[in-house]
């Protein structure tokens, strides 16, 4: 069920209006959106207007976004790759980097365990794309009713039953806070979510107090609130895609298999019978029944096929897209596995996702959730300072290390063999430098040896075994 959003300009206490003045400067800010919209694709003043002329919409909605995202396969990649990379791998709250095992960090696991919280946080990080914002809906143990969801949250020490994670069009804000002396001023108060049976197919609406939810936006300039959904800026360059392939399918369905066209040869007259048989025939043959023509007195000639490759058109149109999203154009087509993928396009891409980490994901969602947490008491209050720890990005996958290891132990072998290598670089030099091997690893490797000759030395009987115990 889409919701249409709508903006109430009432105080949050006893729903008296705010002053006349209020009104008119959200009236006035929703007709400037409407006539900037109005004015998207004019060239020559108002001569010629672009985006009629090329099919493209001038006023965009949620419900635009979500089927884009739905059944477009550009689109799903925008959306969800950037957040696979941003949380892929294990996630972690730390408050020492020393000594683990902190209250914090154990509440975190257990509650992610039980609560699978990296999946539900990653499906909120999608909504919030799709739209202008989302929002993750917290379930504490306070509630028992219905209407008991639209109280600030109790104080005390909370129990986390569940997440939700809702977009914009099952998240509307139904009332905004009004007090311009208050700190949450222009913020939302109530949000009306609705609610989807998936086994029945019926849906219900709550209403929400804000202190219920996290808030996630993406993409901001002047509001708080809201921000630009990742499809608007390339959606005219994904319906030129849809043009494009569908375009392409349609061509080559008509005009890969040739056409004909028939000259009744010189002196020959059609019977009704005759012509009756024929069609049937090119019918037959067009709906693939038929493989053979028999027409007797019909010239039959090929027509010229008429099949044009899209490719540099379609190019174009991705590159356009890579350009705005900052998304590799080969991690876009997915083809970011293999040789197909450039160490330069890998290392663009792993920076994109760091960088995402940095500036959106910890910032507007993991932050604010985990701080909401310890407010409630849902996870203990830490004597320090929490961190986020990711996964490495740039650690080498299995491969990546399979291949490390063959290129060191070539060269190692290399060097054993080479006379005199040993006199121009020392083992430890090369280990340390030319095989990229750091203090530790060398140390560790030294231990191994030295471990093994000893064994060997026991085994050999010139020094007596360890007593036994």
């Amino acid at each position: 069920m889409i919701r249409t959003k709508h903006i109430t300009v009432n105080k949050p206490g006893n729903g008296e209006p705010v002053d006349q003045m209020k009104k008119i400067m959200v009236m006035s800010q929703l007709v400037s959106r409407l006539g900037l919209a109005a004015k998207m694709g004019m060239q020559y003043g108002t001569d010629r207007d672009l985006y009629e002329a090329l099919g493209y919409k001038t006023k965009l909605t949620y419900r635009d976004y979500l089927v884009q995202y739905l059944r477009q396969d550009i689109a799903k990649a925008i959306i969800k790759r950037p957040a696979s990379a941003s949380w892929s791998g294990d996630l972690r709250i730390i408050e020492n980097e020393v000594d683990t095992g902190s209250p914090i960090e154990l509440a975190w696991e257990e509650l992610e365990r039980k609560l699978n919280l990296k999946n539900r946080l990653m499906r909120a990080d999608r909504l919030s794309g799709i739209g202008e914002y989302g929002i993750l809906l917290l379930g504490l143990d306070d509630v028992k009713t219905r209407e008991q969801w639209r109280i600030p949250v109790k104080k005390g020490e909370r129990k986390l039953m569940y997440v939700k994670p809702f977009g914009q069009g099952s998240a509307a804000i139904s009332l905004y806070e009004g007090h311009a002396d208050s700190y949450r001023y222009g913020q939302p108060v109530i949000y009306d979510i609705t609610l989807t049976d998936t086994n029945s197919s019926t849906s219900s609406l709550i209403q929400v107090h804000h202190s219920r939810v996290i808030h996630i936006v993406d993409d901001q300039l002047e509001s708080e609130v809201v921000g630009s959904p990742r499809l608007e800026a390339v959606f005219n360059r994904l319906m030129d895609l849809e043009k494009l392939v569908g375009g392409s399918a349609e061509m080559f369905w008509r005009g890969a298999r040739p056409g004909y066209s028939g000259n009744i040869t010189e002196g020959f007259n059609f019977t009704d019978t005759e012509k009756e048989d024929l069609k049937d025939q090119i019918d037959e043959y067009e709906h693939n029944l038929r493989r053979i023509l028999i027409a007797e007195g019909l010239d039959l000639k090929a027509l010229a096929q008429q099949v044009a490759d899209p490719k540099g058109h379609v190019d174009v149109q991705i590159q356009m897209i890579s350009a705005v999203t900052g998304i590799p154009k080969r991690i876009l087509m997915g083809s970011e596995r293999g040789e197909l993928a450039s160490s330069q396009d890998r290392h663009e891409w792993l920076t994109y996702a760091q960088t995402r980490r940095e500036e959106f994901v910890e910032p507007c969602l993991l932050h604010p959730f985990v701080d909401r947490c310890i407010e409630y008491g849902v996870l203990p209050t830490p004597k320090n300072d929490y961190k986020i720890q990711w996964r490495d990005l740039w650690a080498p996958s299995e491969k990546e290390r399979v291949e490390i290891g063959r290129s060191r132990a070539e060269s190692l072998g290399r060097y054993a063999t080479t006379p005199f290598a040993e006199g121009v670089i020392p083992p430890e030099a090369f280990v340390k430098y030319f095989l990229g091997l750091d203090q530790d690893q060398i140390d560790n490797i030294s231990k191994i040896i030295v471990e093994q000759q000893g064994e060997e030395q026991r085994l050999i009987g010139q020094i007596p075994p360890e007593p036994e115990e």
